[in-house]
C-alpha cells in the first residue's frame, strides 16, 4: 500500500474538521468510514445509511454492524425513491436522481448535527463506467477522498484487510434498481420480487449473482465458476419453482455470467 496515499487522504479529510461518511456497508464506504475515524477520531464523524425501498436489507444490516465494529454513532435515514415519478420511470439517469434525493437528506443530517462535510465512498474505479449519480454527487458538494486521492477497488480492499474490516472480502452489491432494464418502469411489488429472488439464490449457494428483471423473465447472472450448482436437478427445479411462484413465468441463465452493470451495454 502506498503510504504516501493514506497520508494525503488523512490530510484531506483533516481538512474538512468534521464529516458525516456516507455508510451503505459495502467495502468502499467502509474503508471511508475507518479512514476518517483516523483522521479525525470518533467525536467528529457520524457514518449514516439511507434506507428506501430499493435498499438491499442486508445491507443495511451490515452498515449497522460496520458502525458498531468501528465504534462509531451510526444514523438510518428513510428516503423513498419510488415517491419521485422520475426515478420510478427508471431512465438511464436513474442514479442521478437517487442520489440527489438521499445526499440531500444526509447534507441536511450534517448540517441540523453540526457536522461540516458529507463523504463518500466514491473512488478512481468507479469512473469507467455509466454513474450519473456522480454529477449529484459534485452539485451537492458532497466530497469522495478516496477518488480525489486515485485510490482504485484494488487498493481500497487491501486497506479493508489492514484495518481487519468484517466485509473486506464482501462482493460488491448494488440497488435493487440496477435489476431493472433502462426504461421498465420501478414498483414496489417488482421490487420485492427480485429481492425474493436473490434471497433465495444466496441460500442455495452462489457467492455473487444478480436476477435480472425483464418482466415475465428472471434472468439470473452468477459467476461461471458456480454454474455446477445449477447441474443439481433437485436445486434446479428449488429455483424454477420459487421465481414462478414469485409471479416469473420464465427462469433463465445469462451464460456469459455476472458482470457489474451488465444492463449498461444496453446504452
Amino acid at each position: 500500500m502506498n503510504l504516501q496515499k493514506i497520508e494525503r487522504i488523512k490530510g484531506l479529510i483533516s481538512g474538512l474538521g468534521s464529516v458525516v461518511v456516507a455508510l451503505s456497508g459495502g467495502v468502499d464506504s467502509s474503508v471511508m468510514l475507518r479512514l476518517s475515524i483516523e483522521a479525525l477520531g470518533t467525536a467528529k464523524v457520524l457514518a449514516a445509511t439511507y434506507r428506501s425501498e430499493i435498499s438491499p436489507t442486508d445491507e443495511i444490516n451490515l452498515a449497522a454492524q460496520i458502525a458498531d465494529y468501528c465504534g462509531v454513532r451510526h444514523e438510518i435515514v428513510p428516503v423513498s425513491d419510488l415517491e419521485s415519478a422520475k426515478f420510478a420511470a427508471n431512465p438511464p439517469d436513474r442514479c442521478y436522481f437517487c442520489k440527489f434525493n438521499s445526499f440531500t437528506k444526509l447534507k441536511k443530517l450534517a448540517e441540523e448535527n453540526g457536522f461540516n462535510a458529507v463523504v463518500d465512498g466514491t473512488n478512481k474505479s468507479d469512473t469507467g463506467d455509466h454513474r450519473p449519480g456522480i454529477k449529484a454527487l459534485r452539485e451537492l458538494g458532497v466530497k469522495s477522498p478516496l477518488m480525489e486521492c486515485d485510490f482504485t477497488k484494488e487498493e481500497i480492499r487491501e486497506l479493508a484487510v489492514e484495518f481487519k474490516l468484517p466485509n473486506w472480502n464482501r462482493p460488491s452489491n448494488a440497488c435493487l434498481a440496477s435489476r431493472f432494464p433502462y426504461g421498465t418502469p420501478i414498483s414496489l411489488d417488482n421490487v420485492a420480487k427480485v429481492a425474493g429472488g436473490e434471497a433465495l439464490l444466496r441460500s442455495m449457494g452462489f457467492t455473487q449473482f444478480r436476477l435480472r428483471h425483464h418482466g415475465s423473465i428472471a434472468r439470473i447472472e452468477i459467476n461461471t465458476d458456480e454454474f455446477f450448482i445449477l447441474m443439481d436437478q433437485q436445486k434446479r427445479e428449488l429455483l424454477v419453482d420459487n421465481l414462478r411462484a414469485l409471479g416469473y413465468v420464465f427462469v433463465t441463465v445469462d451464460l456469459g455470467g455476472y458482470r457489474t452493470g451488465s444492463l449498461n451495454e444496453l446504452l
